[in-house]
């Protein structure tokens, strides 16, 4: 049984269960497919600049009464304390103060445990940290997108992060090809793609007969496009008076997703439910008549799978890693072009209009999903990564 010490950034808190939960249901999948599995997470018991800025006290505080060790389903898991700038410029250099702590934690988890190797989260800061920390251990690292699409842009330094990481790494795990040959790009000498998974009900949840809604699970940020959603609502009042755009999920653009939705007198029927438990989540997105994410600079995106795996079909955009990838494994995900909100609105009427063919779509994403995105798949996938990457060698 290979044992292996997961690092991570984004990992379920006590005062944000969400935060990271995909790090958390991969650690899990390799548990249940055999490796035995300890989790580290890089910790900043600092308040928050949002929390500062709106004096909100209970959020200010929550990192500081994060409690040290924790049991996750039956992982045990540690929060590493370190300090470091803020985020900003100095995010590429959180690795660098992460390291002594990390090195002390790892130090005392490799002589009561034994671990065979490492598994990063993210090339920085928990791959560069790890690198710095424990530069003999066998380290794997999962680049999910960000961590290569937008750290790299913060200038050299952070791109040095990355890339010493990356190469560093004997086994680069990607959530897609398009995230493998970025990594590939900044200096990883081997990838694999591992595609993350997601919760497959036995049967298709029952919709509950009230009026169609289409559903969006996502942080509200800039490129997830909620805006051309509200727009494509709003193409299409008059032929579907009774639609609903359900927004799952919290973040920066809440307000202009609200702003405009008044604008064009749709803020009636825009239901801006923010942040909910994953469970929840999934069942907002399992009583769509659609999933639209018409995302850009989308690594992979496991909201898609999530929602396909209860009969719903999912729309995205055209040329984008991850939905072209889900669309490649099968049928029950259709692709638009990014920024069109005309051919937006013309899919989600045609999945409105057309019911037999919409349920036709449905069981076909829930096929899909069950072929190739199931966490099962994913928990063999990376046990198997980690004896490839044994096996390989210094």
């Amino acid at each position: 049984m290979v044992k292996v010490a997961v690092v991570a950034e984004y990992y379920p808190r006590a005062e944000d269960p969400v935060l990271g939960v995909w790090a958390h249901r991969q650690a899990l999948a390799a548990r249940d497919a055999g490796a035995d599995v300890r989790v580290l997470v890089l910790h900043r018991p600092v308040p928050p600049a949002a929390a500062l800025r709106e004096r909100d006290a209970a959020k200010a505080f929550a990192p500081l009464r994060q409690p040290a060790r924790a049991q996750l389903d039956g992982i045990p898991v540690r929060y590493v304390r370190y300090l470091s700038p803020p985020r900003g410029p100095a995010y590429r250099s959180w690795g660098t103060w992460a390291a002594p702590a990390l090195r002390r934690e790892l130090g005392r988890l490799q002589a009561s445990w034994g671990f065979d190797l490492v598994h990063a989260h993210y090339a920085a800061p928990a791959g560069d940290a790890v690198r710095r920390a424990l530069p003999a251990a066998p380290l794997v690292v999962s680049v999910h997108g960000g961590d290569v699409l937008s750290v790299v842009r913060r200038g050299a330094r952070a791109r040095a992060a990355v890339e010493r990481a990356l190469a560093h790494a004997r086994l680069v795990l990607a959530n897609s090809a398009r995230t493998a040959r970025l990594a590939e790009q900044h200096g990883a000498r081997t990838t694999t793609v591992v595609h993350l998974g997601t919760d497959l009900p036995e049967s298709p949840p029952a919709r509950d007969g009230e009026p169609p809604a289409i559903v969006t699970v996502g942080h509200l940020v800039a490129r997830k496009r909620h805006g051309d959603v509200v727009r494509a609502l709003a193409l299409l009042s008059d032929r579907h008076p009774d639609l609903r755009y359900v927004v799952v999920g919290d973040g920066p653009e809440r307000e202009r997703i609200r702003a405009l939705a008044e604008s064009l007198g749709v803020a009636e029927r825009v239901e801006l439910r923010g942040q909910l438990a994953p469970a929840h989540a999934r069942a907002a997105a399992w009583g769509a008549a659609a999933f639209v994410l018409p995302s850009v600079d989308e690594a992979f995106g496991v909201a898609y799978v999530e929602a396909m795996a209860g009969g719903v079909p999912a729309i995205g955009s055209r040329g984008e890693g991850g939905p072209e990838e889900i669309a490649a494994a099968g049928d029950g995900i259709r692709l638009v072009s990014p920024g069109d909100v005309t051919a937006l609105a013309a899919e989600i009427d045609r999945l409105l209009a057309d019911g037999d063919w919409a349920r036709e779509l449905g069981r076909a994403a829930r096929a899909t999903v069950a072929e190739s995105f199931t966490w099962e798949r994913c928990g063999r996938e990376t046990v198997a990564a980690y004896e490839r990457a044994l096996a390989a060698g210094p």
